[in-house]
């Protein structure tokens, strides 16, 4: 008996087969996992290669593989499940929440006038803040109906707003010679490492020029570990103005940028149909940032 919706000759059991293959790297555990046999997970599998007319698969190995279609269409397939199940849960029926999404910062000062006022104003929609140590925020993967990311973004299928911009700081350690200094330069960041969250951050080596870039680089997945290894004087950090403000650290000092552009903070949302009160969480987005936004003398 069919246990998915069906999409002309494809389920959703077609598309958690493939997500259980791509999880486990293995048919037999991801038959396990579905409590199903290796050959109904195998022949799931070929059914919706044939209705895609690609290879999502490798199997020429012991370990399978995604293919480079596979990869591609991973994000879609999640998608879609995560859709459909929230669709389906029963105590998401009345209070449609809509969830935003953040990898760090989430909407820098603006964040509690947003939450506060949102509730006011729509309390028949509770506003869900995620955070989700992604670069598109768990937005590509369906885990959340907009997001709110900084720097460019370059994703297929987003529909991206720039609603404000942040000058950049450096993140020094607390106790090092840098963190005396009352404005930096980039250069001045370059003769020891610089720490790269490669996962969901904004700053990378394209911030320096080619030829006058740090001596090296340390690799991190999220702001946590980010600041964790600034602390310890293994390396600098640069990040827009709102991290000094939403992640304050006894072991890390923000210190102005003098040199480097301003970091753009945008609103996304997946291009299609989306949840309905998205339009109003842009137009609030936008009358904070007017609102509360500090006037210069």
């Amino acid at each position: 008996m069919s246990t998915g919706q069906r999409t002309g000759s494809i389920e959703v059991r077609h598309l958690r087969a493939f997500l259980a293959i791509a999880d486990e790297g293995s048919v037999t555990r991801a038959a396990t996992r579905l409590r199903v046999t290796q050959p109904v997970v195998s022949r799931t599998l070929a059914a919706l290669e044939r209705h895609l007319g690609v290879r999502l698969v490798d199997r020429s190995t012991h370990h399978l593989a995604l293919t480079s279609e596979g990869v591609a269409f991973l994000d879609k397939a999640a998608a879609a499940v995560a859709a459909f199940d929230e669709a389906l849960d029963p105590g998401r029926l009345r209070g449609w929440p809509l969830r935003l999404g953040h990898a760090w910062s989430a909407f820098g000062p603006y964040t509690t006038p947003l939450l506060r006022t949102w509730q006011q104003r729509h309390p028949e929609t509770p506003l869900e803040l995620l955070r989700i140590d992604d670069r598109t925020a768990g937005l590509t993967r369906g885990e959340v109906d907009a997001a709110l990311l900084r720097g460019p973004v370059n994703t297929p299928g987003l529909v991206t707003e720039v609603l404000f911009t942040e000058v950049r700081v450096a993140a020094v350690a607390a106790d090092g010679p840098l963190a005396a200094r009352t404005s930096l330069s980039l250069a001045d960041l370059t003769g020891g490492a610089v720490v790269l969250n490669t996962v969901s951050g904004a700053t990378t080596l394209d911030l320096w020029p080619p030829d006058a870039r740090p001596a090296a680089t340390l690799t991190v997945a999220n702001t946590d570990d980010w600041l964790t290894a600034i602390a310890a004087g293994r390396g600098c950090g640069v990040s827009g103005n709102s991290t000094a403000q939403m992640h304050p650290h006894a072991g890390v000092t923000y210190v102005p940028l003098d040199d480097a552009p301003p970091l753009p903070v945008l609103l996304a949302r997946r291009d299609g149909p989306g949840h309905p009160a998205l339009p109003r969480l842009a137009e609030l987005a936008r009358e904070i940032v007017a609102r509360e936004r500090p006037t210069r003398p």
